[in-house]
């Protein structure tokens, strides 16, 4: 990928239409009724992040691929609970709230003409297609999600953090490594192995049983990484309890093949997009007939407002 240059805004698509369809009542409704609270509340939140930061490029990153085979060949077990019908061909569907699904749609639709980016990879998830961006930004790096998976991409020396919603958009974590230090005792580089240690149930992920956040934060202080630790465990003069060295032990199958299911791809093969932010609308016709069917009203306006400014 050609490296971009000026502040790039990432954006965690899904993740945020899901706190948009959460935090917006479904009272938002278009004329024939039908809720569009995830697409209002994502066009305000957009708004919002391009009013308050001033990116210079955007790219709403997609999940073109929310449970990649090749993740649950290394670890069957990866998202399994969120699975709502498992398909031959092509990814297995997740299982989403009925009134948000119809809208994902309109949001894409909504996206494309207003001029947004909007870039999925088969075969990838949305934090793949964000961490390739961030490995060939040239410049600052904001990546906007709820997934703290993204932390690991954090890197104040190349100017990359995560701005974290705490409550809508209006309050964000500006996630950089002090953040993480204080809070996870790693950083950015330090954070997937900190996670693959400890699990995550969210994404059904079993960690090394008996290794907590704080036991792994300690480990990873002591030994500097995964290999470090694992080290660790063949050097009988080390540090590590005999539990701990016992528990590292029997968890090597899974410490084998969790680094590249945790870890966020950096070779997603992008296609050439135009990233620069959008003055004005790509397809002002599409943009107005959709603004009408599903009674966009007042939020669209104010980002098309915030866009030209």
């Amino acid at each position: 990928m050609r490296g971009v240059t000026g502040r790039l805004m990432l954006l965690d698509t899904a993740s945020l239409y899901f706190r948009a369809y959460f935090g917006v009542p479904d009272s938002v409704r278009a004329p024939d009724g039908t809720p569009v609270n995830a697409v209002r509340g994502l066009l305000d939140f957009i708004d919002r992040l391009v009013k308050d930061h001033r990116p210079d490029l955007l790219v709403a990153c997609m999940d073109a691929d929310w449970r990649p085979q090749w993740r649950v060949d290394l670890i069957p077990s990866y998202k399994a609970h969120r699975v709502a019908e498992e398909h031959a061909v092509g990814p297995d569907e997740e299982e989403v709230p009925d009134t948000l699904s119809p809208q994902v749609p309109v949001i894409e639709a909504v996206l494309d003409a207003v001029g947004i980016a909007r870039v999925g990879v088969a075969g990838y998830e949305a934090d793949d297609v964000i961490g390739t961006f961030t490995a060939g930004a040239k410049g600052p790096v904001d990546i906007v999600t709820g997934d703290r998976d993204l932390y690991q991409l954090v890197d104040d020396a190349r100017g990359v953090r995560v701005l974290y919603p705490l409550k809508g958009v209006g309050t964000l974590q500006h996630t950089d490594e002090a953040v993480l230090r204080e809070k996870y005792g790693v950083d950015g580089r330090g954070y997937a192995d900190l996670a693959l240690l400890r699990g995550d149930p969210s994404d059904g992920l079993p960690g090394v049983p008996g290794i907590g956040e704080k036991t792994a934060a300690k480990l990873l202080a002591e030994f500097g990484d995964l290999a470090g630790i694992m080290a660790a465990v063949e050097d009988r003069g080390s540090k590590l309890t005999p539990t701990q060295r016992r528990r590292l032990d029997e968890a090597r199958p899974y410490l084998a093949v969790a680094p590249k299911v945790v870890r966020v791809a950096d070779d997603v093969p992008l296609p050439d997009v135009p990233t620069a932010l959008p003055r004005t609308p790509r397809d002002p016709a599409a943009l107005q007939a959709l603004a009408a069917r599903w009674g966009l009203g007042g939020s669209l306006e104010r980002l098309m407002a915030t866009l030209s400014a």
